[in-house]
Protein backbone atom coordinates (compact mmCIF):
# COMPACT_ATOMS: atom_id res chain seq x y z
CA UNK A 1 0.00 0.00 0.00
CA UNK A 2 1.59 3.35 -1.15
CA UNK A 3 0.51 6.87 1.07
CA UNK A 4 1.11 10.00 0.02
CA UNK A 5 1.57 12.67 3.08
CA UNK A 6 1.39 16.23 2.49
CA UNK A 7 0.54 19.42 4.79
CA UNK A 8 0.29 23.23 5.00
CA UNK A 9 2.85 23.99 7.57
CA UNK A 10 6.04 22.59 5.93
CA UNK A 11 7.92 19.89 5.74
CA UNK A 12 10.18 20.40 8.62
CA UNK A 13 7.05 20.59 10.70
CA UNK A 14 6.49 18.26 14.07
CA UNK A 15 2.95 17.51 12.73
CA UNK A 16 3.66 15.78 9.29
CA UNK A 17 6.88 13.94 11.27
CA UNK A 18 3.96 12.31 13.63
CA UNK A 19 2.28 11.36 10.66
CA UNK A 20 4.63 9.72 8.96
CA UNK A 21 5.06 7.73 11.90
CA UNK A 22 1.95 6.60 12.31
CA UNK A 23 1.32 6.23 8.66
CA UNK A 24 4.78 3.84 8.33
CA UNK A 25 2.81 1.36 10.76
CA UNK A 26 0.17 0.89 7.94
CA UNK A 27 3.14 0.68 5.02
CA UNK A 28 6.31 0.68 4.38
CA UNK A 29 5.65 2.68 0.48
CA UNK A 30 5.24 6.18 2.56
CA UNK A 31 6.07 9.35 0.49
CA UNK A 32 6.46 12.90 1.45
CA UNK A 33 5.73 15.83 -0.54
CA UNK A 34 5.19 19.30 1.31
CA UNK A 35 5.13 23.09 1.04
CA UNK A 36 9.06 23.59 1.76
CA UNK A 37 8.16 26.80 4.37
CA UNK A 38 4.64 27.38 5.98
CA UNK A 39 1.76 27.96 4.09
CA UNK A 40 -0.79 27.92 6.91
CA UNK A 41 -4.27 29.87 4.98
CA UNK A 42 -3.40 29.28 1.93
CA UNK A 43 -6.85 27.39 1.21
CA UNK A 44 -6.82 25.54 -2.06
CA UNK A 45 -4.26 28.28 -4.48
CA UNK A 46 -2.27 27.16 -6.93
CA UNK A 47 1.08 28.94 -7.75
CA UNK A 48 0.43 30.64 -11.20
CA UNK A 49 2.82 33.59 -11.61
CA UNK A 50 6.46 32.00 -10.38
CA UNK A 51 8.17 28.61 -11.19
CA UNK A 52 8.30 26.14 -8.87
CA UNK A 53 11.57 24.59 -7.47
CA UNK A 54 11.47 21.18 -6.31
CA UNK A 55 13.97 19.72 -3.39
CA UNK A 56 14.94 16.10 -2.85
CA UNK A 57 15.85 15.35 0.43
CA UNK A 58 15.87 11.95 0.28
CA UNK A 59 14.54 9.56 -2.08
CA UNK A 60 10.81 9.36 0.20
CA UNK A 61 10.74 13.29 1.44
CA UNK A 62 10.09 15.90 -1.28
CA UNK A 63 9.24 19.65 -0.67
CA UNK A 64 8.51 22.63 -3.14
CA UNK A 65 8.69 26.51 -2.94
CA UNK A 66 4.48 26.19 -3.38
CA UNK A 67 1.30 25.63 -1.85
CA UNK A 68 0.40 22.45 -0.23
CA UNK A 69 -2.08 22.64 -3.75
CA UNK A 70 1.15 22.49 -5.66
CA UNK A 71 3.09 19.85 -3.20
CA UNK A 72 -0.02 17.35 -4.17
CA UNK A 73 -0.10 18.30 -7.59
CA UNK A 74 3.87 17.60 -8.09
CA UNK A 75 3.64 14.53 -6.41
CA UNK A 76 1.16 13.26 -8.60
CA UNK A 77 1.58 14.13 -11.90
CA UNK A 78 5.21 14.66 -11.62
CA UNK A 79 6.90 12.18 -8.73
CA UNK A 80 4.44 9.43 -8.45
CA UNK A 81 4.48 6.81 -11.53
CA UNK A 82 1.63 4.69 -9.58
CA UNK A 83 -1.34 6.20 -7.81
CA UNK A 84 -0.80 6.16 -3.85
CA UNK A 85 -3.66 4.36 -2.18
CA UNK A 86 -4.38 6.80 0.78
CA UNK A 87 -3.27 10.45 0.55
CA UNK A 88 -2.99 11.85 4.35
CA UNK A 89 -2.69 15.75 4.89
CA UNK A 90 -1.29 17.19 8.06
CA UNK A 91 -1.00 16.43 11.40
CA UNK A 92 -1.83 20.60 11.15
CA UNK A 93 -0.79 22.50 14.19
CA UNK A 94 -4.39 23.85 15.60
CA UNK A 95 -7.98 22.23 14.43
CA UNK A 96 -9.76 23.25 11.27
CA UNK A 97 -12.83 23.46 11.96
CA UNK A 98 -16.13 25.18 10.71
CA UNK A 99 -15.11 28.08 8.87
CA UNK A 100 -11.78 27.28 9.04
CA UNK A 101 -11.89 24.50 6.88
CA UNK A 102 -12.30 27.10 3.67
CA UNK A 103 -8.75 28.72 4.44
CA UNK A 104 -6.94 25.34 5.07
CA UNK A 105 -4.03 24.56 3.06
CA UNK A 106 -3.84 21.02 5.44
CA UNK A 107 -8.06 20.64 4.22
CA UNK A 108 -6.69 22.03 0.81
CA UNK A 109 -4.08 19.10 -0.02
CA UNK A 110 -6.63 16.11 0.75
CA UNK A 111 -9.20 18.27 -1.43
CA UNK A 112 -7.06 18.02 -4.19
CA UNK A 113 -6.02 14.33 -3.70
CA UNK A 114 -9.73 13.88 -3.54
CA UNK A 115 -10.09 15.92 -7.09
CA UNK A 116 -7.50 12.99 -8.09
CA UNK A 117 -10.12 10.08 -6.87
CA UNK A 118 -7.97 9.15 -4.44
CA UNK A 119 -9.22 8.33 -0.42
CA UNK A 120 -8.07 11.82 1.40
CA UNK A 121 -8.01 12.12 5.20
CA UNK A 122 -7.07 15.65 6.83
CA UNK A 123 -5.86 15.34 10.26
CA UNK A 124 -5.98 19.04 12.72
CA UNK A 125 -4.40 19.10 16.31
CA UNK A 126 -6.48 21.61 18.53
CA UNK A 127 -4.05 23.79 20.53
CA UNK A 128 -4.35 24.83 23.97
CA UNK A 129 -5.15 28.21 24.83
CA UNK A 130 -1.38 29.06 25.60
CA UNK A 131 -1.04 27.75 22.33
CA UNK A 132 0.60 24.45 22.84
CA UNK A 133 -0.08 20.75 20.94
CA UNK A 134 -0.63 17.57 22.98
CA UNK A 135 1.00 15.14 19.91
CA UNK A 136 0.02 12.26 22.30
CA UNK A 137 -3.86 12.79 21.58
CA UNK A 138 -2.89 12.29 18.24
CA UNK A 139 -0.41 9.68 18.56
CA UNK A 140 -3.20 7.24 20.53
CA UNK A 141 -6.22 8.22 17.93
CA UNK A 142 -4.95 8.92 14.68
CA UNK A 143 -3.60 5.52 13.94
CA UNK A 144 -7.45 4.02 15.21
CA UNK A 145 -9.02 6.33 13.27
CA UNK A 146 -6.75 5.15 10.01
CA UNK A 147 -7.29 1.74 11.28
CA UNK A 148 -11.15 1.70 10.77
CA UNK A 149 -11.04 3.83 7.96
CA UNK A 150 -8.74 1.82 5.70
CA UNK A 151 -10.37 -1.70 6.71
CA UNK A 152 -14.05 -0.74 6.67
CA UNK A 153 -14.51 2.36 4.70
CA UNK A 154 -15.12 3.21 0.34
CA UNK A 155 -14.51 6.32 -0.18
CA UNK A 156 -16.98 8.19 -2.42
CA UNK A 157 -16.22 10.04 -5.27
CA UNK A 158 -15.85 13.70 -4.52
CA UNK A 159 -15.69 12.44 -0.61
CA UNK A 160 -12.94 13.27 1.50
CA UNK A 161 -12.30 12.91 5.55
CA UNK A 162 -11.50 15.74 7.94
CA UNK A 163 -10.40 14.61 11.40
CA UNK A 164 -9.98 16.96 14.58
CA UNK A 165 -8.29 15.88 17.68
CA UNK A 166 -9.35 17.71 21.18
CA UNK A 167 -6.90 20.05 23.38
CA UNK A 168 -6.72 17.49 26.35
CA UNK A 169 -4.93 14.55 28.11
CA UNK A 170 -5.53 11.07 26.50
CA UNK A 171 -6.87 10.11 29.31
CA UNK A 172 -9.88 13.31 28.90
CA UNK A 173 -10.75 12.08 25.09
CA UNK A 174 -14.15 10.94 25.40
CA UNK A 175 -14.35 9.27 22.00
CA UNK A 176 -14.66 9.94 18.61
CA UNK A 177 -18.06 11.22 17.27
CA UNK A 178 -18.58 11.54 13.29
CA UNK A 179 -19.88 15.23 13.30
CA UNK A 180 -21.25 17.90 10.51
CA UNK A 181 -19.09 21.23 10.09
CA UNK A 182 -20.31 23.72 12.34
CA UNK A 183 -20.42 27.28 12.57
CA UNK A 184 -18.17 30.07 14.25
CA UNK A 185 -20.12 32.94 15.66
CA UNK A 186 -17.11 35.48 14.21
CA UNK A 187 -17.39 38.83 14.81
CA UNK A 188 -14.35 41.27 14.40
CA UNK A 189 -11.21 39.44 14.00
CA UNK A 190 -9.04 42.44 12.35
CA UNK A 191 -6.55 43.57 14.41
CA UNK A 192 -5.37 47.34 14.24
CA UNK A 193 -1.90 48.29 15.76
CA UNK A 194 0.36 51.14 15.01
CA UNK A 195 3.66 50.63 14.22
CA UNK A 196 7.05 52.87 15.85
CA UNK A 197 6.20 56.30 13.26
CA UNK A 198 3.32 56.01 14.22
CA UNK A 199 0.99 54.54 10.49
CA UNK A 200 -1.53 51.96 11.35
CA UNK A 201 -1.17 48.50 10.12
CA UNK A 202 -3.42 45.29 10.34
CA UNK A 203 -3.41 42.03 11.39
CA UNK A 204 -6.19 39.15 10.35
CA UNK A 205 -6.67 36.28 12.05
CA UNK A 206 -7.22 36.85 15.86
CA UNK A 207 -6.27 34.01 17.86
CA UNK A 208 -8.67 34.73 20.55
CA UNK A 209 -11.66 33.84 19.09
CA UNK A 210 -10.51 30.07 17.78
CA UNK A 211 -10.10 29.28 21.23
CA UNK A 212 -13.92 30.13 22.90
CA UNK A 213 -15.32 26.75 24.28
CA UNK A 214 -19.05 27.62 24.41
CA UNK A 215 -20.35 25.74 21.73
CA UNK A 216 -21.18 22.26 22.78
CA UNK A 217 -23.23 20.32 20.24
CA UNK A 218 -21.98 17.45 19.98
CA UNK A 219 -23.43 16.61 16.61
CA UNK A 220 -20.94 19.70 15.06
CA UNK A 221 -17.20 19.65 14.57
CA UNK A 222 -16.86 22.64 17.03
CA UNK A 223 -18.86 21.28 19.32
CA UNK A 224 -17.58 17.32 19.74
CA UNK A 225 -13.77 18.86 19.53
CA UNK A 226 -14.50 21.51 21.92
CA UNK A 227 -15.98 18.85 24.23
CA UNK A 228 -13.01 16.34 23.96
CA UNK A 229 -14.64 14.17 20.82
CA UNK A 230 -12.43 12.97 18.17
CA UNK A 231 -14.35 14.62 15.45
CA UNK A 232 -14.66 13.14 12.07
CA UNK A 233 -16.70 15.25 9.40
CA UNK A 234 -17.25 13.51 5.90
CA UNK A 235 -16.83 16.44 3.28
CA UNK A 236 -17.79 16.80 -0.23
CA UNK A 237 -15.91 18.96 -2.74
CA UNK A 238 -19.25 19.43 -4.87
CA UNK A 239 -20.57 22.83 -3.40
CA UNK A 240 -24.19 22.63 -5.32
CA UNK A 241 -27.13 23.92 -3.70
CA UNK A 242 -29.20 21.44 -4.86
CA UNK A 243 -32.24 22.79 -2.75
CA UNK A 244 -31.65 25.89 -4.74
CA UNK A 245 -31.91 24.37 -8.26
CA UNK A 246 -35.32 23.88 -8.57
CA UNK A 247 -36.32 27.35 -7.33
CA UNK A 248 -34.16 28.87 -9.49
CA UNK A 249 -35.04 26.81 -12.51
CA UNK A 250 -38.48 28.36 -12.01
CA UNK A 251 -37.46 31.66 -11.62
CA UNK A 252 -35.54 32.11 -15.10
CA UNK A 253 -38.44 29.26 -16.87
Amino acid sequence: MRILISNDDGIQAPGIAILEEIANKFSDDVYVFAPNSDMSGAGHSLTLKSPLRMKEHDDHHFSVNGTPTDSVIMALRYLLKEKPDFMLSGVNLDANLADDVTYSGTVAAAIEACLFDIPAIAFSQRLTKDGKANWEVTKTYAPVVLKVIMDNYKFKKNVFLNVNFPSCEVSEVLGIKITSQGTRAIDDHVIQFTDPRGEPYFWIGSADFRKEDSNRDLATDLGAVHSHYVSITPMTIDMTARGEISVLQELFS
